[in-house]
């Protein structure tokens, strides 16, 4: 499998006019694409990714505009982005992050400083981009209650695998909990969010600050990204991150209870996507549990 996926990506690049590339070595971590570090003549290596059958044209294109955003109005460390195109997407190589506490502090400070400085008045985005191998809907909206039930929640009830994995009362469980999504979670400002942000996604810099890859970007309630980050088993050394970023963003003692329900976004995208290898539907059905009819 690792030797077609050198091959795969090699060929991608010699098609893109990379005739300098002498050798790809896979890496793993991500779950939808295929990836590998390319070793160049006279020049730094470089990160690619490529699906082999890409969803759409414009996934690497929304993806490296997200890296720009992120880095632009942000100040976030991301890769450079050498080359992006319906087939590719090229990247400077970033470290692996230490396992050290003091990344993770750092990494809170930065996640922080995005959510604060960049609030808007509305949610969405100016185009739709992608969610692994789906479309991640940003029809601008008014209402985050709103935008966050269209466009994160019930936009993913109709897919095959989640009609598959979830009966027809988890369903309606699901939509119960939205029609009260009001009385459960704050108002809150839109501010541009990752989007994606599982800690395989947080690396480091050259200069060893905490980097960013991957992003689906939106205007979003920074809880979608805090709450990735607490419900995907973050490292031991993230032990002071959650504090970190409570203090600098004044997030009220009860942020934590609403950790599933703003996951639920994600565990729904993930269940459209993948076999149910994780128990990501099992979740899905604890946190929505209380919205069941009783017999």
């Amino acid at each position: 499998m690792a030797l077609r996926s050198a091959e795969f990506l090699m060929n991608c690049l010699l098609r893109a006019g990379m005739r300098d590339v002498v050798a790809v070595e896979p890496v793993t971590g991500g779950i939808a694409a295929l990836a590998g570090v390319a070793t160049r003549r006279d020049v730094p290596s470089v990160f690619v990714k490529a699906f082999a059958d890409p969803p759409a044209d414009d996934v690497f294109v929304a993806e490296a505009e997200g890296l720009a955003a992120l880095r632009e109005l942000g100040g976030v460390a991301t890769p450079d982005v050498i080359l992006a195109d319906r087939e590719l997407l090229v990247l400077s190589v970033l470290r692996p992050r230490p396992r050290t506490e003091v990344f993770w502090e750092q990494f809170a400070r930065m996640l922080a400083r995005l959510h604060t400085s960049t609030t808007h008045s509305r949610f969405g985005w100016h185009r739709d981009n992608w969610l692994g191998r789906r479309r991640q809907v940003n029809t601008w909206d008014d209402d985050g209650f709103s935008f966050f039930v269209q466009h994160r929640l019930l936009r993913w009830l109709g897919e095959p695998r989640v009609e598959a994995a979830l009966d027809p009362e988890d369903r309606a469980a699901v939509e119960r909990l939205c029609h009260r999504l009001p009385e459960l979670l704050p108002d809150r400002p839109a501010c541009l969010t990752h989007g994606d942000l599982w800690a395989q996604n947080v690396m480091a810099a050259p200069d060893w600050r905490p980097a960013l890859v991957d992003p689906a970007v939106s205007y979003m309630w920074a809880e979608v990204d805090l709450a990735h980050v607490w419900s995907t088993a973050p490292p031991p050394e993230a032990r002071r991150f959650f504090e970190v970023y409570a203090d600098l963003t004044s997030l009220d003692n009860d942020w934590q209870s609403r950790m599933p329900i703003v996951q639920l976004r994600q565990h729904l995208a993930v269940l459209a996507q993948f076999d149910d290898e994780w128990g990501t539907a099992d979740r899905i059905r604890a946190t929505v549990a209380p919205f069941r009819k009783r017999p």
